[in-house]
C-alpha cells in the first residue's frame, strides 16, 4: 500500500474508486462477487497511478479495517445490498420474511460500523429505503443526470440516498447543458443475471464529482 487508501464496500465494479486510483491513491474494494481471497489488478505502466486490491468476502458477519492501513484511509464508500430494504419493493416485504430483513440490516450495519470507525469522510449509498426508519434519515439524495458535466453517458434518472459523515462534502450538481431530458433506463432494465449489477453500478459522473469534493493532495 502507498501513503493514502480509499475503501469501497459491497463494490463489484470499482467505479467509485477509479478517480482516486487515477490520481495515485491505492484502493481496497470488497464484494462477495470478487474471487475469494485477495487479488490485485495488474500494474499499470503509469507510475503515478494507484493500485487496486480486490477482496472477495461476505461481509455479513462484519469487517474491520486492517490495522496496517487504518491511519492511511482517506475515504470510505459503501453500497450495501438494497434487495430487502428498498421502498420500491415494499409490496414484497412480507413474503421475504424476517430473516431476509435481518440480513439486509446486518449488511448495512457493517457498512455504518466500518465507515464510522475509519475517521475519514464517508458515504453509504442506498435507494429510498426503510433504513430511514430503522436508523436515520439520509443526509442527501441525488440522481445520476445531475453530474453529466463529468460523464454525459449518465443522463438517466435514479433517485439515490446518501448517509454521510466524517466531513464528507456533497458535490454540487454539474450538468451538461447540451443534453436532452434524462431517460429512465434503470427502471426499464430487462430481467437477467446482470440486472442487479447494472442497476447498482456507481455512475462515473457522480464518482468523479465525489472525488473532486473530498480528495486531498497525497503527502510526499
Amino acid at each position: 500500500m502507498r501513503s493514502m487508501v480509499v475503501i469501497s464496500l459491497f463494490d463489484k465494479t470499482g467505479n467509485m474508486v477509479l478517480p482516486w486510483v487515477e490520481e495515485g491513491y491505492d484502493a481496497l474494494i470488497i464484494d462477495i462477487q470478487h474471487e475469494p481471497g485477495i487479488t490485485m489488478d495488474e500494474e499499470e505502466e503509469d507510475s503515478t497511478r494507484g493500485g487496486v486490491i480486490r477482496l472477495g468476502a461476505d461481509l455479513k458477519g462484519g469487517w474491520r479495517i486492517p490495522p496496517g492501513i487504518k491511519d492511511e484511509v482517506a475515504f470510505v464508500a459503501a453500497f450495501p445490498p438494497c434487495d430487502h430494504l428498498a421502498v420500491s419493493g415494499a409490496r414484497w416485504f412480507k413474503g421475504k420474511g424476517l430473516r431476509a430483513l435481518e440480513e439486509a440490516i446486518a449488511l448495512f450495519a457493517t457498512a455504518a460500523e466500518v465507515c464510522e470507525a475509519s475517521g475519514a469522510p464517508y458515504m453509504i449509498e442506498n435507494p429510498v429505503s426503510t433504513i430511514s426508519t430503522y436508523w436515520r434519515k439520509p443526509d442527501y439524495s441525488f440522481s445520476p443526470h445531475e453530474f453529466t458535466g463529468y460523464e454525459p453517458f449518465d443522463n438517466f434518472t435514479k433517485k439515490t440516498c446518501l448517509w454521510v459523515g466524517g466531513g464528507f462534502v456533497m458535490p454540487k450538481p454539474y450538468m451538461d447543458p447540451l443534453l436532452g431530458d434524462p431517460d429512465d433506463r434503470i427502471h426499464k432494465a430487462g430481467p437477467g443475471p446482470e440486472r442487479k449489477n447494472f442497476r447498482s453500478a456507481t455512475p462515473m459522473g457522480f464518482a468523479r464529482a465525489v472525488y473532486e469534493s473530498n480528495s486531498k493532495p497525497i503527502p510526499d
